[in-house]
């Protein structure tokens, strides 16, 4: 019978989030099912997609023997919290973490396998190779420096990664690889949650979050929408609609 049901986890990841005492809403009953390595989560504060993302990384660590598994933030911060997320799982499996894992950040397993958790800093990222799932939590405050110097990290193990945040106006990777429908925005899958999908959030509580905030901040935190803040003196779409091939440069690009 156990050996029934460790097959079960290890093929399921829906049946492993209940096993850590989850019980997935619908997008997330889609994101645990899906077997795609390209994933966007354009989702709203409190949907509950860091911790997905934390029982992606769990799941692939103790089912895959010998991976490589990078939770990356913007601040330490917040690669803490994902990796609080990732240890408390791990504890309600029945295991324990020692104190170490806390302090380094880290997770090492027993079949070799490794979770660790990095602030978004290139010089902590660059010895790692051969990643087998990236996950890049708050994606629209990672540079884009740091996100092109990562990506060559999956591609000898062909690995998988997952980006996810909330939207942070009209610029960076994330915003480019959401709204993209062609070249490397193709293949990704997407998942958009806004807080009125998400159960655990009430009507009430958005009512009085709207009356609150700037409706700009209101609509990133809550509505999955890309907008600018009031004081931009340009707009993305100005500046789009300014761009065109039909007017010679003035200087030649360096070559």
């Amino acid at each position: 019978m156990q050996l029934r049901d460790d097959f079960r986890l290890a093929y399921d990841r829906v049946a492993f989030a209940e096993r850590v005492g989850i019980k997935p809403d619908a997008w997330q009953h889609q994101l645990l099912r899906t077997d795609s390595k390209r994933i966007l989560m354009n989702c709203s504060r409190q949907s509950g997609k860091s911790l997905m993302a934390a029982v992606v990384a769990l799941h692939r660590a103790l089912y895959w023997p010998g991976s490589l598994v990078l939770v990356m933030a913007p601040a330490e911060r917040q690669a803490k919290e994902c990796m609080g997320k990732v240890l408390s799982s791990y504890r309600e499996l029945g295991h324990q973490a020692d104190t170490e894992s806390y302090r380094k950040l880290g997770l090492q397993l027993a079949n070799g396998s490794r979770v660790e958790a990095l602030p978004g800093s290139e010089k902590t990222l660059r010895g790692f190779s051969a990643v087998d799932l990236l996950v890049l939590d708050e994606a629209s405050r990672v540079p884009d420096e740091l996100y092109h110097a990562v990506r060559p990290m999956l591609a000898v193990s062909d690995g998988s990664l997952m980006m996810l945040s909330t939207p942070w106006g009209k610029r960076g990777v994330f915003f480019e690889e959401w709204t993209s429908e062609a070249g490397s925005g193709a293949g990704w899958t997407r998942f958009e949650v806004p807080a009125s999908e998400v159960p655990r959030i009430s009507e009430e509580f958005l009512e009085e979050e709207r009356a609150a905030l700037p409706h700009f901040v209101y609509d990133q935190e809550y509505c999955c929408r890309f907008v600018e803040a009031e004081d931009q003196l340009f707009g993305f779409d100005l500046i789009e609609a300014a761009i065109t091939d039909e007017v010679t440069p003035l200087f030649e690009e360096a070559s």
